[in-house]
């Protein structure tokens, strides 16, 4: 089986160590030695704490072996964006101009829950600067790749777990998303990631751009999403957004039938002018209407809609992700300033421009576009469409060919969801020119779950799982 265990998903390999048929040293072994093998082409992982790992799988064998397991991922490999605190390792966000020099004493909520449940952390995955974009190029480790094609990206911010995962360097990884960052990697790469609704999952320090800021579980199942969201969703008290009333342990739900349920198919999410002059890419447009239809054959009923904004998404998001921006360098000093990543340092730039009233305006038109997508589900269970107007393109580019230079042109489907605090799920459902293309599903605020359920449905009737980039 060695050759085979990085193909093993979190759920596999729970059921195996039960049986004593797998070690969590045997498992943790083989993935640092093919993080060793094949991250050199990737770019992955800012570092792996191979010692910390290997010791953290022995404690977990001990555990497995007196049929006593410490928590639901105990022995699981698992790695964290370098985005978050994780206790004993430097978190650099990416960036030049964050000293590594300083005793790192503190775990994130989804760090410590992580490690409550057992789960052997394997180190820290790439981001780009600050997570400021939806590729993963930073002046601190360089390009991230896409397992799929190595020429092409990952996505980003959260592509170095993007990558991971779909390659076999871990079967669990953390992203976080603050206007797609889990779901546009997720969607370049064939992977199962949420953004759940607004304080589901808790945060620590609190983002400098708000709550349009998410963290969510990046994982090949839903299955391991749902396992995965039931532990790094228990609530946190250092986080004073944090939900501690929902249930967040959505397993046992994924086997429930969509027969019945009420999808409202949306093919540009009301997002066609911010991609002007550029277009759907026509491909993944087919894929994704094969896989609506896919869905009305499982008996879920279907309508085509249109969303009509009552604002502009795009500029309130423009506001809001450029004022966050400027808020976290506000005590940079002008050294900092100069080495960060040019894009990055022109968001800081123009975010500082903003007035009072602008922000203003922008949260006022995140609650009056808010009140649209809840009208929508007056009638329907889910809102449905592609995640990405295309698939992932190269590595080395900010943008598609062809695109212009504005970075928020190409992402229009996922960041109006980061404004409206909605659950949104990207689920791989197809391939168009060996590239993984993404469906993106929307449900209730507060009822993450119902979007699990569905991405389960769609994992099922496409039935993908067992593709595999060749690399």
């Amino acid at each position: 089986m060695s050759s085979d265990i990085y193909n093993l998903s979190a759920v596999e390999l729970i059921k195996l160590y039960a049986k004593k048929k797998l070690s969590p040293v045997e498992v943790t072994k083989n993935i640092i030695q093919r993080v060793k093998t094949i991250d050199k082409k990737i770019n992955s992982y800012v570092f792996i704490d191979e010692k910390n790992a290997i010791e953290e799988a022995k404690q977990s064998e001990k555990r497995w072996m007196q049929n006593s397991p410490k928590g639901k991922l105990d022995g699981v490999p698992t790695s964290i964006k370098d985005l978050l605190l994780t206790k004993d390792w430097p978190t650099l966000r990416g960036s030049k101009s964050v000293d590594k020099n300083i005793d790192w004493v503190d775990d994130s909520p989804v760090a410590a829950r992580l490690k409550e449940a057992g789960a052997v952390l394997l180190g820290k995955t790439t981001t780009p600067e600050f997570g400021h974009r939806g590729t993963t190029q930073s002046p601190l480790t360089g390009i991230t790749r896409n397992p799929w094609n190595l020429d092409c990206t990952s996505g980003g911010s959260s592509g170095g777990s993007a990558s991971a995962v779909a390659s076999g360097m871990g079967p669990l990884s953390i992203g976080t998303d603050g206007g797609g960052s889990v779901r546009i990697p997720c969607s370049f790469s064939g992977l199962f990631g949420i953004k759940p609704t607004f304080g589901k999952i808790p945060a620590w320090p609190l983002s400098p751009f708000g709550t349009i800021a998410n963290l969510g579980p990046m994982t090949r199942s839903v299955m391991d999403g749902a396992l995965l969201f039931s532990v790094i969703s228990s609530p946190d008290w250092r986080d004073w957004h944090a939900d501690t009333k929902m249930d967040s342990d959505f397993v046992e739900k994924l086997s429930e039938d969509i027969k019945g349920k009420k999808i409202a198919y949306c093919p540009d999410f009301g997002m066609k002018y911010a991609m002007k002059p550029n277009t759907i890419q026509t491909e993944v447009a087919e894929i994704v209407k094969n896989t609506v239809k896919l869905l009305e054959v499982s008996g879920a009923e279907v309508d085509e809609i249109e969303i009509e904004w009552a604002s502009d998404p795009k500029k309130a998001f423009h506001i809001l992700w450029t004022s966050g921006a400027a808020f976290l360098s506000r005590s940079f000093s002008d050294k900092q300033m100069q080495i960060l990543d040019p894009v990055f340092r022109e968001f800081c730039e123009i975010g500082s421009q903003h007035s009072l009233f602008d922000r203003l305006e922008a949260e006022a038109s995140r609650g009056s576009n808010g009140t649209v997508i809840n009208k929508i589900f007056q009638k329907y269970d889910y809102i449905v469409g592609p995640t990405m107007p295309t698939t992932a393109f190269l590595a080395d580019k900010l943008v598609p060919e062809g695109w212009g230079e504005d970075l928020f042109a190409w992402t229009p489907f996922t960041y109006p969801f980061n404004m409206t605090c909605h659950p949104a799920v990207s689920v791989n459902c197809g391939f168009s020119n060996g590239l993984p293309v993404g469906f993106h599903i929307i449900a209730r605020a507060h009822e993450d779950g119902e979007a699990f359920v569905c991405a389960a449905a769609v994992e099922k009737i496409v039935d993908l799982l067992g593709e595999w980039p060749s690399l």
